[in-house]
C-alpha cells in the first residue's frame, strides 16, 4: 500500500537580510517590492552567483531568506542536505542554451467552472484512469498486445477537466490514496503535464497526446521484476541496464498496439535530458520532441515530491528550487520557468503551516504572487481541527497590510499530519455548504 503517513517536511522561518549581506547559496523567499517588478521569473530562488546578488542590490534594499528548521538536527540533515547535495554534484554538467520555446497559435484557456463544480463533474475520473491503466499494464505483463484505446476516453475527459478548471484534478490526485507507486506516478505526471500544456496554450489535440503519453510513459516497467522497481535508485550496474530497458520495452509494446506516433515519441524520449545526459539514446536539445520534454520534466518533479516509500521526499518548494537549478542542464530553461508558473511554488493540494500557526491545504495559487496562494485553513493556532474550514486568499489578505502583519506560509507539512484531512472539508470555505470531497465524488 502506498503510504503517505510516514512523511514529514521541514519547516522554514524567514529572516530579513540587507541585500549587501547576501551570499551565494541563500534561498530568497520574498522581496521588499512586488516580484513582477523585478527580472526574477519565479518567487523564491537560490542565489547561484554574484551577478544575481548584484541584480538584487539594484532592485531591493532588503529581502527575506528562508532558514530551515526541523524537529531534530538529524532529520534536518536527512531532508535538506541529501536532496540538495545532488544539486551541487550536477553543477559541473554540460549546460546547453537554446532559443525559447515557440508555441504555434497558442490557445488561451480561461477557467470555465468553479472548483466545486468541477470536482463534482470529474470526481471519479482518476479511478477510471487507474482501472484503464491497470488493464493496459496487465496486458503487457502477460505478454499480450496492450489495448491502449481504453485510455483514450479517460484522457480526453481529463484534458477537458483541466481546460475547464486547472485545480480540480490536481486536488484529487494529491489527496487521493493509491495502491501502486507506478500508477500514481503515471496519473500524477499526466495531470502535471496537462496543467503545463494548458499554461503553454497547446491546442486540444496536443493536450490529449500529451496526457496519453504521460500516462503510458512507464508502461514498459510492467515487464520488469517488482523488486527491481522498488530499488530503482539503488541498483547495481547490470540491474541499471535492465531498469533502463523499460523505455524501449514500452516503445515496442505501444508500436504493437498501433498507438499514435506522437504518443510513442513521448514514451521514447521522456528520459532523455536537455544536455544529453539522459537515456536510452543520449540525445539532447532540440532533438527531444517538445511533448517528451514536458513529460520528462513533470515526471521528474513528481518523483521528487513523492518518491518511492523509504526515500526522502522534497517539499514542493524544495522541488521547484531544485528544478530551477537544473535549467539548461537537464531541462530547458524556459520550460522549467513556465512549468513553475503553471503550478506555483505551493501547488494545489499541498499541506502547509501558516506564519500564525494555523494549518491547512493550498486550494489554488495566485500567478502574480506564487508564495501567497489560497489556503483552506483546517486547524487553529494550536493545531485543533476546525468544525468548518475557511479559505484565505493570502495575496488579497496581505495586499494592504504592513510587512510585520503579513500572513505567509511557514513551511510544508507531510500528508497524514494529524487534523489535516482535506477531503472532509468544503474546499470553497463556505460555512453554509456542508459537503465533503468523499460525499461529493461518491468515495
Amino acid at each position: 500500500m502506498y503510504s503517505r503517513s510516514a512523511r514529514w517536511a521541514v519547516g522554514v522561518t524567514q529572516k530579513k537580510v540587507d541585500v549587501h549581506d547576501l551570499e551565494v547559496g541563500m534561498f530568497v523567499s520574498d522581496l521588499d517590492r512586488p516580484w513582477h517588478e523585478t527580472p526574477f521569473p519565479i518567487q523564491g530562488f537560490y542565489i547561484r552567483n554574484e551577478q544575481e546578488i548584484r541584480t538584487l542590490c539594484s532592485y531591493c534594499r532588503w529581502v527575506k531568506v528562508d532558514i530551515a528548521e526541523s524537529r531534530t538536527q538529524a532529520k534536518a540533515d536527512s531532508v535538506i542536505e541529501s536532496p540538495f547535495s545532488q544539486q551541487r554534484k550536477r553543477k559541473d554538467q554540460a549546460v546547453l542554451q537554446l532559443p525559447p520555446l515557440q508555441i504555434k497559435n497558442p490557445v488561451d484557456y480561461p477557467p470555465l467552472t468553479t472548483l466545486k463544480r468541477e470536482l463534482k463533474a470529474s470526481g471519479k475520473l482518476l479511478g477510471e484512469a487507474e482501472a484503464a491503466l491497470h488493464k493496459v499494464a496487465e496486458q503487457v505483463r502477460q505478454g499480450e498486445t496492450p489495448q491502449v484505446d481504453v485510455l483514450a476516453p479517460v484522457v480526453a475527459a481529463m484534458t477537458a477537466s483541466v481546460v475547464r478548471n486547472p485545480d480540480a484534478l490536481l486536488w484529487l490526485i494529491r489527496v487521493r490514496e493509491h495502491d501502486s507507486h507506478t500508477y500514481r506516478q503515471s496519473m500524477a505526471a499526466a495531470v502535471w503535464a496537462l496543467l503545463c500544456g494548458r499554461h503553454l496554450g497547446l491546442e486540444d489535440g496536443l493536450l490529449k497526446q500529451l496526457g496519453m503519453g504521460a500516462m503510458l510513459a512507464h508502461v514498459g516497467k510492467a515487464e520488469l521484476p517488482q523488486d527491481l522497481l522498488r530499488r530503482e535508485h539503488r541498483l547495481e550496474p547490470d540491474e541499471l541496464v535492465m531498469f533502463r530497458s523499460y523505455v524501449n520495452r514500452g516503445v515496442e509494446r505501444l508500436a504493437e498496439s498501433k498507438a499514435s506516433k506522437a504518443v510513442i515519441s513521448i514514451v521514447q524520449y521522456h528520459r532523455e535530458r536537455h544536455n544529453g545526459s539522459g537515456f536510452p539514446q543520449g540525445v539532447k536539445g532540440d532533438r527531444i520532441p517538445m511533448l517528451a520534454k514536458i513529460v520528462g520534466l513533470v515526471d521528474y518533479y513528481q518523483s521528487l515530491i513523492e518518491p518511492r516509500e523509504g526515500e526522502v521526499p522534497m517539499t514542493p518548494a524544495q522541488a521547484v528550487a531544485h528544478l530551477y537549478e537544473l535549467r539548461n542542464i537537464e531541462f530547458q530553461s524556459d520550460l522549467v520557468e513556465r512549468f513553475i508558473q503553471s503550478i506555483g511554488v505551493y501547488p494545489t493540494g499541498t499541506l502547509v503551516e501558516l506564519s500564525d500557526g494555523c494549518r491547512g491545504v493550498v486550494v489554488s495559487h495566485s500567478p502574480a504572487r506564487r508564495l501567497w496562494p489560497r489556503v483552506m485553513v483546517m486547524t487553529d493556532q494550536h493545531q485543533q481541527p476546525l468544525k468548518s474550514a475557511r479559505v484565505i486568499n493570502l495575496a488579497a489578505y496581505n495586499a494592504e497590510r504592513a510587512q510585520d502583519d503579513l500572513l505567509s506560509i511557514r513551511g510544508c507539512l507531510p500528508f497524514g499530519t494529524a487534523g489535516l484531512e482535506p477531503d472532509q472539508y468544503d474546499v470553497t470555505g463556505a460555512s453554509s455548504s456542508r459537503w465533503s470531497l468523499r460525499r461529493l465524488v461518491g468515495g
